[in-house]
């Protein structure tokens, strides 16, 4: 549930996130206990308490659950050893400086959410997995692969169980492309939301599927 009564153009973060590198649109909401490093979200996405998101492109009208991780940082398995003091040596003493060129490698290994997504709670996308608009990430779900547009996707690792709809409902949606809309206009075609796909396709796609 929202902790605020009503958002707005600014974006609404719990007391208790913390973000680091990262930029939010309008109408985006970060609930409690939320970490965000070098990631972006864009307008009318939020999030439930305790999810971590690290170097991730998330779009709009994007929903996701509680507890979820994406872009989870990678150790460097090709190293005689996987520990962080290869790459964080000023914390433990061993040099000045830190290995940059390892964190700049990091952070490229970046993670796509698409508009209109869902991911469910306790799920998992694994950075360099792209999730297409208008996905479904069931819960506990741990993504390895790229999950295609309006694909719903479930199990560890995930598999793609089946589209939302048709392909011809899916490119009709593409066209529309409603998640660009402004504020005033979804305000005015809102009641639209709730018809059928095909009513609101027949509307705004230019005709009847």
């Amino acid at each position: 549930m929202p902790f605020v009564d009503r958002l707005g153009p600014e974006p609404t973060v719990h007391p208790t996130a913390q973000m680091n590198n990262t930029t939010l649109g309008a109408y985006t909401e970060i609930a409690e206990n939320c970490y965000l490093e070098n990631s972006s979200m864009d307008d009318y996405s939020y999030c439930g308490h305790l999810c971590f998101f690290q170097n991730v492109t998330i779009g709009k009208f994007s929903n996701i659950a509680a507890m979820v991780r994406v872009g989870p940082t990678m150790h460097p398995t090709d190293r005689p050893t996987q520990h962080h003091f290869t790459y964080r040596r000023a914390l433990y003493g061993f040099a000045e400086q830190d290995d940059e060129e390892f964190f700049a490698w990091r952070a490229a290994q970046r993670a796509t959410i698409g508009h209109d997504t869902w991911l469910g709670h306790g799920a998992i996308v694994m950075p360099n997995v792209s999730i297409g608009t208008g996905a479904v990430i069931g819960a506990g779900a741990v993504v390895t692969k790229d999950v295609p547009p309006y694909g719903i996707a479930v199990g560890v690792p995930a598999t793609v169980v089946k589209l939302r709809f048709p392909a011809g409902i899916v490119d009709a949606l593409f066209d529309i492309a409603w998640w660009d809309w402004d504020h005033h206009m979804i305000a005015e075609r809102l009641e639209d939301f709730s018809a059928p796909i095909e009513e609101f396709i027949g509307k705004y796609g230019g005709g009847a599927l």
